[in-house]
Order: C-alpha cells, then sequence, then structure tokens
C-alpha cells in the first residue's frame, strides 16, 4: 500500500524533524522551501554545518511526534501485522 502524503503532512507529523535529528549526525538534512503562504515549493537533500536542534524545536518535534502516534497507533499497528 502506498498512501501519498503532502511534505507539509510529513513536516507537522514531526517526522521531517525526527529524520533530520539523525540525518544532522552526517551532515545532511531534507530542507524545504517554503513560500510566503506557507505551502511547500520544492524539498531537496542538503549538506548542512549544523548539528542538532535547539531545546525548544526539540521539545515541539517529540511532542507533534507523540500527538501523530496517538492518532495513528492501532493503523501503525495493523499495518505492521498484515
Amino acid at each position: 500500500m502506498i498512501d501519498k502524503k503532502t511534505w507539509g503532512e510529513f513536516k507537522n507529523s514531526g517526522m521531517l524533524w525526527f529524520a533530520n535529528t539523525i540525518l544532522h549526525a552526517f551532515g545532511w538534512a531534507i530542507a524545504l522551501d517554503i513560500d510566503d503562504n506557507g505551502d511547500v515549493v520544492d524539498c531537496f537533500p542538503a549538506r548542512v554545518k549544523f548539528r542538532g536542534f535547539s531545546e525548544d524545536v526539540n521539545t515541539k518535534g517529540y511532542i507533534a511526534l507523540s500527538e501523530y502516534l496517538q492518532k495513528n497507533i492501532n493503523d501503525i499497528t495493523d499495518e505492521a501485522k498484515s
């Protein structure tokens, strides 16, 4: 099964932050180009000099990811079993 999602959904779920926390260890990130309306107009892998995020960004990321899991855990579990 493939259910295409938007980059905005991926970002808002906390998964972009989570993926980038791992990629930062290697000097990489998934970067989004967002227009003035908040719409993603481009997405690309990027080499970055920074490593990690601030405590505030991490807290927001953990909250977003936890809320996503809370709302979707039954589907995630069922998909893993099938």
